[in-house]
């Protein structure tokens, strides 16, 4: 079955540790943090205080998704301040491999993204060296954006690929999933669902659309 992993960027960050218990008891897998720097995309969001006083809150793995420029000078802190898993861009740095071994280090698990335009033979030598591969489905730096529909293509290659190179990496999708495309993405080979608006929505409790995005999965 694949996690749902609800990304707290579209929460009320005025609630945001009731937000989170609310994911975690309508019964998320992960919780997904999007950290900005107003430099590799054009917003700032959360940095590391957010990271450690989630970590307080709630027992759920902590994604902590990096959209900032030479994550090498941070990886390792979001690690200290209570990530799980923390994925950088591959377009953000010169040094993937070494982000990577610093982020194994220091004893969190260790993901790349890459985006909607990146050429996915940018995790080819990598792979093996990941335990989680993130694409992009929307253009980074903004929540609720529509889904890109060449996305279910691009996944469909990247789990080709890492079913050849590593069968245990985990891949994520990340960028207007919904109950709609939620089935598809799993079918063509997505193990792990981001979803904002989706979850924090406001029309209906984080709960009920937790349900419908475990329904759809089920479909």
């Amino acid at each position: 079955m694949a996690l749902i992993a609800p990304s707290i960027l579209s929460a009320d960050f005025a609630r945001l540790a009731e937000e989170v218990e609310a994911a975690e008891a309508a019964g998320a897998d992960w919780v997904h943090l999007d950290v900005m720097d107003g430099r590799f995309v054009p917003n700032i969001t959360m940095g590391l205080v957010v990271v450690k006083s989630l970590r307080a809150v709630t027992r759920l793995t902590l994604d902590v998704h990096l959209m900032i420029v030479e994550p090498e000078r941070y990886a390792e802190r979001f690690v200290a301040a209570g990530a799980n898993i923390v994925t950088f861009h591959a377009e953000a740095t010169p040094h993937a491999h070494r982000v990577l071994q610093m982020i194994r280090r220091a004893g969190a698990k260790a993901g790349m993204a890459v985006n909607p335009a990146t050429p996915l033979d940018r995790f080819e030598d990598l792979l093996e060296d990941l335990d989680l591969a993130l694409l992009m489905s929307v253009n980074p730096g903004f929540g609720g954006q529509a889904f890109i529909p060449r996305s279910f293509a691009r996944l469909e290659r990247l789990a080709a690929m890492r079913d050849r190179l590593n069968p245990e990496a985990k891949i994520e999708i990340d960028g207007g999933v919904s109950v709609e495309n939620a089935a598809k993405l799993v079918r063509l080979g997505a193990d792990v669902l981001v979803a904002g608006s989706a979850i924090f929505n406001r029309k209906s409790s984080v709960a009920e659309n937790i349900s419908a995005l475990r329904n759809a999965i089920a479909s």
